[in-house]
């Protein structure tokens, strides 16, 4: 007569040969079998209630908190998440499980809002926003995400247009891209960068500002050789060909 202990040993078996099998198909382009995504659906859902339980919510309605979260929102979220009269990017439709389109979605849960932002959800595509955001800028998107669905583009852009943008305080990555241009899939992209001949520097003498390094970007480059004798020979270096950057695809 078998066991608990014996019953529950063959199940610890059966269950590693599987994992270790490899046969569960891991892609993002394959749905989990109906009892793993029901389980991993409530797993994330009581861990997320459970860990935000004691969130204190502070006021979500100030104006100047809700245009902060909006230029956040629209710097770091939109790939993912859309925005009023967005088309899906490349990202959001590759992403399993799909993120969800808050622009569609009623005011979310801001306890369970904010804590998701901060710390992110594990194998999914959602980072920890907390590690490079304090807490009074998570709390902005948060304040943005109940406007959101109350938005048409119209006003969504109008109040992205008014927010400082891409700004919460340092860590924030930049984009080539120009302020509000879309680039070629859609996603909203963050401030310019300013480049580092806007900062403060010094030129040799007798050359007026930048024209030293036009003079430098027109010279043709040089490789040195050193014979045994110790002469030095020079020659103009090989023109390099420019590598294709691989992003020229069909949607």
């Amino acid at each position: 007569m078998f066991t608990l202990a014996v019953l529950t040993g063959i199940a610890g078996v059966a269950i590693g040969g599987f994992v270790w099998s490899g046969m569960y198909n891991i892609g993002a382009d394959d749905m989990h079998l109906r009892p793993t995504s029901m389980m991993l659906r409530m797993m994330r859902e009581r861990s997320i209630a459970r860990h935000a339980g004691a969130i204190k919510v502070p006021d979500l309605s100030d104006g100047a908190l809700i245009s902060q979260g909006a230029g956040n929102y629209s710097s770091m979220c939109t790939g993912c998440h859309l925005a009023p009269g967005m088309q899906d990017t490349e990202l959001s439709k590759g992403l399993y499980p799909a993120p969800p389109n808050f622009s569609k979605l009623e005011a979310v849960n801001p306890a369970h809002a904010f804590w998701v932002t901060k710390h992110g959800i594990k194998a999914s595509g959602m980072p920890a926003w907390g590690r490079s955001m304090d807490d009074q800028y998570i709390w902005g998107m948060v304040a943005f995400l109940q406007q959101l669905p109350k938005l048409d583009k119209t006003a969504y852009d109008a109040i992205v247009a008014s927010s400082e943008g891409h700004s919460h305080g340092g860590g924030e990555t930049m984009s080539p891209v120009g302020e509000g241009m879309a680039d070629d899939h859609g996603d909203m992209p963050m401030k310019d960068k300013p480049s580092d001949e806007s900062k403060p520097h010094g030129h040799p003498p007798g050359t007026t500002p930048h024209q030293d390094k036009a003079a430098a970007d027109s010279s043709p480059a040089t490789v040195e050789h050193r014979r045994a004798d110790g002469t030095v020979e020079s020659h103009p270096a090989p023109t390099a060909t420019k590598a294709n950057d691989g992003h020229d695809h069909q949607h």
